[in-house]
C-alpha cells in the first residue's frame, strides 16, 4: 500500500483528482469506479475545474458507482444517481448512458444485483476505484460482518444509518431501509484502488483498517491485500500512524 500525506482536505482532494485525471489521460476510455458522500466532493469539484479549463476530456470514460438506495428513484434528491449528476456528471462532457449506478427502483433484489454484475462484467472491470472509508471501516455499503461479501448484493441498513438519514426525508417511512452495493470481491478486482480520508475523526479507523488484522469486522482491511492501493489522507487522519508510514 502506498500512503500520500497532505496538509489538509483541499490538498487531499487535489492529489486524488490528479491520480484520477492521469488515469483518464493515459486511458481515455477507462472505467472509473466512483463513490458518493462528503469526502469525494472536493475531488469532483477539482475535476470539473480542470474539465472547464480544457485539461481533461471525459467523453469516452465509463463510470461504475459503488451503491444506491433501494426504492429511491434517480430524481430523488437523496439518491446517489442524483448526487452524481449534481456534483459531477452534469458539469463534464461524459456520456450519461455510460455512467452506471445500481437501479434502486428494481425491487427484485436478485435481478437488481445480477443486472449490475452483468454491467460490470460487460465493461471488463474497473481500472480505478475511488473509495471513502467509514468510521467502522465500511467501504460502499459493505458493513462489518462475519464474512466478506463478494459481488453486488442488497444490504439492510443499520438502524443508526436509517436514523441519521431521517432528517433528509419528510417522514420516517420514506427513509430507505436497504441499499444495493458493490461487493468486496468486485472492489478488489479493480486494477487500482484509491482511498481518501480526511479529519482526525478518521484517525482511529485508518490505523485499524490498514495496520491491524485483515478481518470482515473491518471491511476496508481487505485492501491491505490489493497489489495497487493508494491511500491519501491529510495530517489529521494520519496522526496515529505517522511512525508507521
Amino acid at each position: 500500500m502506498k500512503f500520500i500525506r497532505t496538509e489538509d482536505y483541499y490538498q487531499m482532494s487535489r492529489a486524488a483528482a490528479n491520480i484520477i485525471s492521469a488515469q483518464v489521460i493515459i486511458k481515455p476510455d477507462c472505467v472509473l469506479g466512483l463513490a458518493t458522500g462528503s469526502t469525494p466532493l472536493g475531488i469532483y469539484k477539482q475535476l470539473i475545474d480542470w474539465y472547464t479549463k480544457g485539461d481533461i476530456d471525459f467523453s469516452n470514460v465509463t463510470t461504475i458507482n459503488l451503491d444506491e438506495y433501494k426504492a429511491l428513484s434517480p430524481d430523488n434528491d437523496q439518491s446517489y444517481r442524483y448526487f452524481m449528476n449534481e456534483n459531477l456528471f452534469n458539469h463534464i462532457n461524459i456520456n450519461k448512458n455510460k455512467t452506471y449506478v445500481p437501479n434502486g427502483l428494481e425491487l427484485d433484489e436478485k435481478k437488481a444485483c445480477d443486472d449490475y454484475n452483468s454491467i460490470i462484467n460487460s465493461v471488463q472491470g474497473i481500472d480505478l476505484q475511488l473509495l471513502g472509508i467509514g468510521h467502522n471501516g465500511h467501504i460502499g455499503f459493505n458493513e462489518p460482518s462475519d464474512c466478506f461479501a463478494t459481488e453486488t448484493h442488497c444490504v439492510d441498513l443499520a438502524q443508526s444509518t436509517i436514523e441519521a438519514n431521517a432528517r433528509f426525508f419528510d417522514s420516517y417511512e420514506e427513509v430507505p431501509k436497504q441499499a444495493y452495493t458493490m461487493g468486496i470481491k468486485t472492489i478488489m478486482h479493480a486494477k487500482k484502488i484509491l482511498v481518501v480520508a480526511s479529519g482526525e475523526n478518521k484517525a482511529d479507523i485508518i490505523k485499524e483498517a490498514f495496520f491491524g488484522p485483515i478481518t470482515p469486522k473491518v471491511p476496508a482491511s481487505i485492501l491491505q491485500l490489493h497489489p495497487d492501493a493508494t491511500i491519501i489522507c491529510d495530517n489529521d487522519a494520519l496522526q496515529k500512524v505517522s511512525e508507521l508510514i
